[in-house]
């Protein structure tokens, strides 16, 4: 997970990260960028393929939409705009229940209601703690770590208070209801089959 190197205490804004290449993948948080290289393994690719599908296939047809990297997520902070945001994520996959989120058919400005991380070493541990913070601070409704090498799911669910209570761990045996979708279920087994 590379950093960007910065000058003095200059931050990265969307205006800059648009001009970046095209083919580099970047994320800024709180003004520092991100090297989302290298690409994801084997592993990880069928693992977001098959959670994809399942929320796919529940939400055809309702209001909520899943989408997946590379789809940028803009969290402004109070007096931020599109151009001056200073945290730019682009989570594997998000569940969005709000249409008035979309920008420009571009990107998503505001919290998914759901969103899910899965795990690689090069990414592990801003997705644990700079991540799971941002998500909390922003209001996303609940977060997922998916972690590939122990084929584990790591859940947050903000409470009343707007903090992430303690994470609930899913094992490939359990099947996880997902809280934000009526009576979704997913079960893990299929998950983390392996083929």
């Amino acid at each position: 997970m590379g950093l960007l190197k910065r000058k003095d205490d200059q931050l990265f804004t969307y205006r800059d990260y648009m001009t970046w290449p095209d083919d580099e993948r970047w994320e800024i948080i709180e003004g520092e960028a991100y090297d989302m290289s290298p690409g994801a393994g084997i592993p990880h690719q069928r693992y977001l393929r098959r959670l994809l599908t399942e929320f796919e296939v529940y939400l055809r047809g309702k209001t909520c939409e899943v989408f997946d990297a590379p789809l940028d997520v803009l969290l402004l902070e109070e007096g931020e705009t599109v151009d001056t945001a200073t945290n730019i994520v682009q989570p594997d996959i998000m569940v969005i229940c709000d249409s008035n989120k979309f920008f420009a058919d571009k990107c998503c400005v505001g919290a998914p209601d759901l969103v899910i991380e899965i795990l690689s070493p090069s990414t592990a541990s801003k997705d644990m703690k700079k991540k799971r913070l941002l998500y909390e601070r922003f209001g996303v409704k609940e977060y997922w770590i998916v972690d590939p090498v122990h084929k584990t799911v790591m859940v947050f669910t903000l409470g009343e208070d707007k903090l992430y209570g303690k994470s609930i761990i899913y094992s490939s045996e359990d099947k996880i209801k997902v809280g934000i979708l009526e009576d979704l279920e997913i079960d893990l087994s299929m998950v983390f089959a392996v083929r």
